[in-house]
């Protein structure tokens, strides 16, 4: 038995352009061979933009950022937010940002989105996943813990599902876990077998 996607792009070379190393990590358990490039992108979206529009208008933006392929080079970028109460939340600046951040989703319902942006020198496809998080009624001491040791200032909303936060605080998820976590690594593996 062999792995199709193995088969598919063995004559091609893979590119995750993310420093995240969830991202990364979730691409390898595919098993397909790709190498790591990052390049600067202002993440700026249209502030008319809502909910998923902002995460794929980013993963495009991220893909322009590579403006010349090879014909055997294929981009794969993404970009996660959350959504809650008619807004986007980002990566906090700061401790204060951090905390805030995580109190406005105790005891609530938030969306998380994430969009991926396949790019090849001849097409491009994005798609967008949504997952709905519920989280517990969190203490002051649990969220102030949490920020202070695991420091998530790189992380959509202040949190990673895959911390301590998200053994406590996470009582149910309504779709794809991985997608909580940076990348729908079910619905790529489909849409890669299709590009």
């Amino acid at each position: 038995m062999t792995n199709q996607l193995i088969e598919k792009f063995k004559n091609k070379k893979l590119i995750l352009a993310s420093g995240s190393p969830r991202r990364q990590e979730l691409l390898k358990g595919l098993d397909i061979p790709f190498i790591i490039e990052t390049k600067e992108v202002n993440e700026v979206y249209p502030s008319q933009l809502k909910a998923g529009e902002i995460t794929e208008y980013l993963a495009k933006l991220k893909a322009d950022a590579f403006p010349k392929i090879d014909s055997d080079t294929i981009i794969i970028t993404a970009d996660t937010i959350v959504w809650i109460n008619d807004k986007a939340v980002m990566k906090p600046k700061d401790r204060e940002e951090a905390l805030e951040m995580i109190k406005s989703l105790s005891n609530k319902c938030h969306s998380v989105f994430t969009s991926v942006c396949i790019k090849s020198k001849i097409k491009i496809k994005v798609f967008t996943e949504l997952t709905k998080v519920y989280f517990e009624n969190l203490t002051e001491d649990e969220i102030v813990y949490y920020v202070d040791k695991y420091k998530p200032y790189d992380k959509a909303g202040a949190y990673g599902a895959q911390d301590w936060i998200g053994y406590i605080g996470i009582k149910k998820l309504e779709g794809s876990y991985f997608n909580v976590m940076g990348l729908p690594v079910h619905k790529l593996y489909k849409e890669l077998l299709k590009f």
